[in-house]
């Protein structure tokens, strides 16, 4: 198991990651809280629209800076978190974490817990106070930041909002 920077060009081995998940529950931000609802659905892995979208925009966040953290069993990448140093427009002390996928044969495990912590060393050393985040809203995702001590977001970016009304945005404190 090593923990290592990613390069530019290893930005592909992300969609070797098997993010493939069966969810039966969704979390809903309603009135600032959340409330957990069934909603029963199956992601089967990348879609070929998403890997082509977000490979330009991990490419633009590699080549602004972003830092890039992997875990590797072997040759094989198990987890990976992206740490955006794009500045957020309403909230310049925070960071966003871009990314943070475990493979399926690895999560609980302690990869997630492991790359949230060092990215989030890596947020201060840029003098960061939080990590955004804005989160799938199933229930293991949403779970897991809130196990690792994130709080949902009381003033959500506008930007990153439209971008991603469905999503829990929420805030990691360094």
């Amino acid at each position: 198991m090593a923990i290592r920077a990613l390069t530019r060009n290893e930005i592909d081995l992300i969609w070797t990651i098997d993010r493939s998940e069966v969810h039966h529950h969704i979390y809903r931000n309603v009135d600032g809280r959340l409330i957990l609802v069934p909603a029963y659905f199956d992601i089967p892995g990348w879609h070929p629209n998403t890997i082509q979208t977000d490979r330009n925009k991990l490419q633009d966040c590699f080549d602004r800076g972003g830092i890039f953290l992997a875990e590797f069993r072997a040759d094989l990448l198990v987890g990976v978190s992206v740490l955006d140093t794009k500045p957020i427009k309403t909230a310049p002390e925070q960071l966003q974490l871009l990314y943070l996928y475990v493979t399926r044969q690895a999560r609980a495990q302690g990869v997630g817990t492991r790359l949230l912590e060092l990215t989030a060393a890596e947020a201060r050393a840029l003098k960061a106070k939080a990590l955004y985040i804005s989160a799938t809203p199933t229930e293991n995702t949403v779970n897991f930041y809130l196990r690792s001590g994130s709080s949902l977001n009381p003033n959500p970016d506008p930007d990153l909002f439209a971008a991603e009304p469905e999503d829990i945005h929420l805030v990691y404190r360094l």
